[in-house]
Formats: structure tokens, sequence, C-alpha cells
């Protein structure tokens, strides 16, 4: 047997493939990941972040490429706007991926309105599409929902907030970018929580937009924090570029450290404000596991069908009291993707 001649070797491997082209394939049909017969094509999921830029997304991408690997036959396909208020820029990525008949796509929309539509043309392609981070006004063309509760993070925020300024004060809350549905959670599950819960804190401000970048945030902040110089006590940002935009206005107004501020999400500048003192609260969400536990339920989707409507992934409060706690130190300073 050891010796076959070459003639024989040929006749053997004609047999075994004519065998193999009878086999049946329900076992895999319709899974999106199979090919005919034995052979398993890897599954190709498109996941499209607001952005690409922020330190947040780098660690989605992180928990997104972690469950690929551990999967198996899962090829991760990571492309976004740079920006996270170019909502043509993700609209296209959408639609490319559509075009391609990925296997399946992950998307944290930039507008809960403007994705709808062409969320519902990749469900009527046959691509199924779990949506993370931020959800969509009408939800019936998804999957799966894999988010961090955000309300409730809001909520935190005030009662964060309020805490340090006593339960009583001027505040200010810095909203984010119109049509951004997860920062809108937050921003009203803040103001729901001062209202009802803190009469004695005055909310100066609430209807400002920040922006999306750092840059922009850091004009607006310095714009709100110059015209309630004498009587502001208390200030929330909903999101890591506003947050860094709030914190660089307050250092530069010399106000770091005698305006309480609480952020929504860290990064090595938050991080240091808060070990000093500047920043009085984070709060967390876990990216990393966001990114994963989106591949994990696209993957299960396409291959039973089976998967939770809503998976929560968490929500956490760091100050620096508790910032060298184990749990907190993860969520402070999350892997991120080509580190």
């Amino acid at each position: 047997m050891a010796r076959l001649t070459m003639t024989g070797l040929t006749i053997f491997a004609l047999a075994v493939g004519l065998s193999g082209c009878g086999t049946a394939k329900s076992d895999t049909a319709g899974t999106g990941g199979a090919d005919s017969g034995d052979a398993v094509k890897p599954l190709r999921i498109a996941v499209i972040p607001k952005g690409t830029t922020h330190e947040f997304w780098k660690s989605v991408h992180f928990g997104a490429e972690k469950a690929a690997k551990e999967v198996g036959d899962v090829e991760i396909i990571w492309k976004g706007p740079v920006l996270e208020n170019d909502r043509e820029g993700q609209i296209q990525v959408v639609q490319d991926f559509i075009v391609q008949k990925v296997d399946g796509i992950c998307l944290a929309p930039l507008d809960s309105q403007a994705l709808v539509e062409y969320v519902s043309q990749s469900a009527e392609k046959g691509i199924p599409v779990v949506i993370f981070d931020s959800g969509l006004d009408r939800d019936e063309s998804i999957v799966s929902y894999v988010a961090t509760d955000n309300r409730k993070g809001g909520e935190l925020a005030a009662h964060r907030l309020a805490e340090v300024m006593g339960k009583t004060g001027d505040a200010v809350l810095l909203r984010y970018n119109q049509g951004s549905e997860s920062t809108f959670q937050r921003e009203e599950g803040f103001l729901e929580v001062l209202r009802k819960e803190y009469p004695d804190i005055n909310i100066l401000e609430s209807e400002e937009y920040a922006g999306t970048t750092p840059q922009e945030s850091l004009a607006k902040a310095q714009q709100v924090l110059q015209k309630h110089r004498d009587t502001i006590d208390g200030i929330f940002a909903v999101c890591e570029p506003n947050a860094t935009g709030v914190l660089q206005a307050l250092t530069e107004l010399e106000l770091a450290g005698k305006v309480k501020f609480v952020a929504f999400d860290p990064n090595v500048p938050l991080v240091n404000g808060l070990k000093d003192h500047k920043v009085d609260g984070i709060v967390l969400q876990d990216p990393v596991q966001m990114g994963y536990e989106s591949v994990k339920t696209m993957v299960t989707q396409i291959r039973t069908g089976l998967v939770p409507k809503r998976i929560s992934t968490g929500e956490y409060v760091a100050t620096p009291e508790n910032m060298d706690e184990t749990r907190m130190r993860e969520l402070l300073d999350p892997p991120q993707f080509g580190e």
C-alpha cells in the first residue's frame, strides 16, 4: 500500500472525487458559510463602525477580531467613515457590502433614521444585519441589537455629577450630534434623573451640540464655559471626543478641578484627568465585548437563526476612588486592534 504506482494514485483520487460529488449538502445549506460538499467557505462579515478615528472603535475592532479567531472560518472586513458625521460615507460603505454579497453586516449606524432604508435593503438581499452601539428608529429588519444601555449610562452620569456637586448648583449638558441614537439616550437619561431626583440642581444649558470631533467640542465648550463662568458648577460630556474637548477647555480656562466634570468613554487624557481629580467620573462601556458579541451573534444567526433580539454589554462608572480596581483598569484601558 505504501508503494502505490502513479496510475493507482490517480485512479484512487478520481474515485474519491466522484464519491464526494454525490454527497448531500443539507447540513450546511443556507448557512451562508458553506460551499458544496465538505469544503467550508469562510464567512465574510463586514463590521462598520461610526468612525475609525476614536479609540473606542479600535477596541470594538479588537473584540470583533477576537470573536472571529475564536469561532474560526470567519473573515472580518472592517470599514467605516473616518469621521462620525459622514452619513453619506457610511451609507456608501453599507451599499458596497450589499453589492459584494457579504455573509453578514454588523453596523453601528451614525443616524437612527438615515440608515433604516439601507438596513432594509440588506435584509431584502438575504444579508442579515446586527446593529451595535447605536440603534435605529425602526428595527424590524435587524437580527439583533448589541449595545450598552445608554439611557442607564446617562442616568449613572447624572447620579455621579450630582454626588460630586453636593446635590446642588448649576449644571451643563453638552450634546453630541443630531441623529445619534446612543448619545441621545445618554442625554435624555441624564436630564431625566437630574430633573426628577435632584431638584436643587439647575440645568443651565442642555440643547447645545458640541459636534463630533475634539476640536469642535473644544470650541463649543469654551463658548459655554465663558458664558456661564461665574455660575457653572458641573458639566457632562456624552462621548469621548466631546469629553476630550471639554477637558481641554476646562484646563485652558483654569477651571479644571473647580467645575465638576463627568465624561463618557475613556482615553489617555481623560484617564490622566481622573488621576489628577480634574475629571470626577467616566461612564464606561465595554467596547471589546461589544465587538465580540456582535460578531458571535452574527455567526450564530447565520448558522442557526437563533439569537436574542437585544444583548446588553454593561455600563460602569470609574471614579478617582475606584479606578485602580481590576475591572475598572480593564475598562479604562481596553485593548485596541493593532496594538
